[in-house]
């Protein structure tokens, strides 16, 4: 067996670690990548809208991320001051997705153009309509 093989594979771990070990690592890193990403997303979409925007994408990176990160941090760092910076991250992250999705069921659709329109607007900002009922 070559050295590499040997590096790679060998006594039952996968590079040095045990399997729990190499896998709990990957969760780790992956995550670590998801929660790093988000701002992508949120620059991307910022850009296209030519306003300040979190999309929900944003906070599904930032939650499935600090999820990976809180699992990593309690089965395989176990270190308090790590696994408390994401214990309750969870939290705004979720409120933040229930209410963007709270918001766009209640917004209204242009019967004029079908622009989708904010929940509490009178008129269509795109052609001026009056929406269901409203001004």
């Amino acid at each position: 067996m070559d050295s590499f093989t040997h590096w790679l594979w060998s006594d039952g771990k996968i590079c040095g670690l045990t399997v729990y070990v190499f896998i709990g690592t990957c969760i780790g890193w992956l995550g670590n990548a998801i929660f790093s990403t988000r701002f992508l997303a949120q620059w991307y979409v910022t850009e296209k809208r030519k306003q300040v925007t979190m999309p929900a994408l944003f906070w599904w990176l930032s939650l499935s991320g600090s999820l990976m990160m809180l699992f990593y941090a309690i089965c395989l760092d176990k270190h308090w001051v790590f696994i408390f910076a994401y214990a309750f991250t969870w939290v705004p992250y979720s409120r933040n997705l229930i209410i963007h999705y709270r918001h766009k069921k209640a917004e209204q659709v242009c019967a004029g153009c079908g622009e989708r329109c904010g929940p509490r607007a009178n008129y269509c900002p795109q052609c001026g309509t009056g929406l269901a009922g409203r001004g």
